[in-house]
């Protein structure tokens, strides 16, 4: 589900432009942190106190998947975009 959520906000930063910049970097980061953290709770964990291995639930692999997405989505629309 988290993973439907990171990917509708990839998308609304896609499709807003090229005029942001490294403060909209900040606050999109900020947004996909927070989608990370109602995705571990919703999976019944505390972002930050799983540690990666072998053995974490899958629900936490797709958690951080959805994040490492909406991480990279932020850096290409808002960091290479010019600032207005």
């Amino acid at each position: 589900m988290q993973f439907k959520l990171s990917s509708l906000l990839a998308a609304a930063l896609l499709a807003t432009g090229a005029s942001a910049g490294p403060a909209f970097y900040g606050i999109c980061q900020t947004g996909c942190n927070t989608l990370a953290v109602a995705c571990y709770a919703g999976a019944g964990f505390t972002f930050g106190t799983v540690t990666a291995g072998v053995g974490i639930p899958a629900a936490i692999a797709a958690c951080n998947s959805a994040l490492g997405t909406c991480s990279a989505a932020c850096a290409a629309v808002t960091l290479l975009a010019p600032t207005p």
